[in-house]
């Protein structure tokens, strides 16, 4: 199952980073629950904002207005979350996994598919219940920058793809 058809599908922020030889195989964001928490944390500020909003707490307009003010930057601190998300990206090539992250810092984390010696994917319930899992490899003794990843969409088609590069015999 190809997620992504071919590398002139995939966003030139990751062609970037592919060598000559390297033939993108997957690109991928990671899955939209990662923004679970903090829809929570807006939608909760909201909720705080709002009950405050009624109370003799909020009888002047100058704390009203601070309040407010700060709903409005719990507010934009999710736009960010979702900019973030929304350039992140994990990879699969033909000879290593690449993990993307970062807006304004950005980071490439990777491993070359040669050194993974372990790979296992969990999924825990509510990850069984929106489709996405952890992705956990191992490399022979060494500390990876890549070793965890979570929230992987298709986590059972993306291992078999993995496997199935690690093991082309």
């Amino acid at each position: 199952m190809r997620l992504v058809a071919s590398s002139n599908s995939a966003p030139a922020s990751v062609n970037r980073y592919l060598l000559p030889h390297e033939q993108d195989v997957v690109t991928i964001r990671r899955h939209p629950a990662v923004l679970i928490g903090p829809i929570a944390a807006v939608l909760g500020a909201l909720v705080v904002a709002g009950i405050l909003s009624n109370t003799p707490l909020a009888n002047s307009p100058a704390s009203l207005a601070i309040l407010w003010w700060l709903w409005l930057l719990v507010l934009v601190w999710f736009v960010w979350q979702v900019a973030e998300w929304s350039v992140n990206y994990f990879v699969i090539t033909s000879a290593r996994l690449l993990l993307t992250t970062g807006l304004v810092t950005r980071q490439v984390n990777m491993m070359p598919l040669g050194k993974v010696t372990d790979m296992r994917f969990e999924r825990t319930l509510l990850g069984r219940f929106l489709g996405y899992g952890t992705f956990v490899m191992e490399s022979a003794g060494q500390d990876q920058a890549l070793s965890k990843i979570s929230f992987i969409p298709y986590p059972e088609q993306l291992y078999l793809e993995v496997v199935g590069l690690i093991f082309k015999e």
